[in-house]
């Protein structure tokens, strides 16, 4: 089933690379302060990397909100992709028979995601990263966790409720992610008259959208009203537009590696099978989350509870 509108299914070809990467011994559980800097591939397996090490590091975001991001431990990512996570972690100390299997955090951007699964600075992601066909061909997927469309977030009272409606506004998105090459591919097709700018990350798209910087903000819709939940006035803002394109979130691993790929979609797979996975989509977005006790009031989409029934690790939506 296609969703895409014109202009963004010619952006699919054309989809992100990310770019930097790093590598760095593995230690005690912790966060990283940030992601590091270049480093080798690494042709070792990651299940016999994991035994070697007796660690496992996880990537983890700062403010993808409700996915993955840091709340009120500085040291402690939290999130539904999270909480995902560290399922796997629990299969592979039972798996490995490792019950002191050790965590260590990395913090990686949209920019350094790939890079550090690449190189085996880290072993899994699980964040808020669209499964395409261009990353598929750098690293491995698991079966999907989201289902998500691309949208506007702007002021109640922006006059805003369309792409349409951009023409001399200023739009910010986040650097390194399929937004940003989708808009800028609507810019130049439609010679829509958008200035776009791109930030760092989701904290500071909205904050230039707080600030009165940029008139939009354009991401998906589910962390666009994660920084909706988390804003001063979370009833001045609403998300509004046609979606661009639905795109299905996955865990990434490196490239080849099956036997480490198997465990993370089987243990998925139970959590969908089991009903499990209600519970943890409730926690994080139906019910108020940290750090503010907010409320996303986000409800499962029919695109999502199809794709937890029958779950693939395919680019487009089934």
């Amino acid at each position: 089933m296609k969703h895409l509108p014109k202009f963004a299914v010619m952006a699919l070809s054309a989809s992100l690379l990310a770019a930097c990467g790093g590598d760095k011994p593995a230690a005690t559980q912790g966060t990283d302060a940030g992601a590091q800097q270049p480093a080798a591939a690494t042709t070792q397996g990651t299940l016999d990397k994991i035994k070697q090490s007796g660690t496992i590091v996880l990537a983890h975001r700062d403010s993808s909100i409700p996915f993955s991001y840091i709340a009120d431990n500085p040291n402690q990512p939290v999130g539904y992709a999270h909480d995902l996570q560290l399922k796997v972690v629990e299969a592979l100390k039972q798996q490995l028979n490792m019950p002191e299997l050790k965590v260590r955090y990395n913090l990686v951007t949209s920019q350094t995601r790939i890079p550090l699964i690449q190189n085996g600075t880290v072993d899994l992601e699980c964040g808020s990263t669209t499964n395409n066909t261009e990353r598929q061909q750098q690293v491995d997927f698991s079966v999907g966790f989201f289902e998500i469309g691309t949208r506007l977030l702007t002021a109640t009272d922006s006059g805003i409720n369309d792409f349409a409606d951009l023409n001399g506004k200023t739009l910010v998105t986040t650097a390194g992610t399929t937004s940003e090459r989708y808009i800028k591919q609507y810019n130049d097709e439609k010679k829509a008259g958008i200035n776009i700018v791109s930030a760092k990350d989701h904290g500071e798209s909205f904050l230039m959208l707080e600030s009165g910087r940029a008139d939009a903000f354009m991401m998906d819709d589910v962390l666009l009203a994660g920084e909706r939940a988390k804003s001063k006035d979370p009833a001045k803002w609403h998300i509004v537009g046609t979606p661009q394109s639905f795109e299905i979130y996955g865990c990434m691993v490196r490239k080849g590696d099956a036997d480490f790929k198997k465990v993370v979609d089987d243990t998925l797979k139970a959590t969908y099978a089991s009903g499990e996975i209600n519970g943890i989509y409730d926690k994080w977005f139906t019910q108020p989350i940290p750090p503010k006790n907010v409320n996303m009031d986000f409800a499962m989409s029919d695109n999502l509870k199809k794709l937890l029934a029958s779950p693939h690790d395919q680019a487009d939506p089934q």
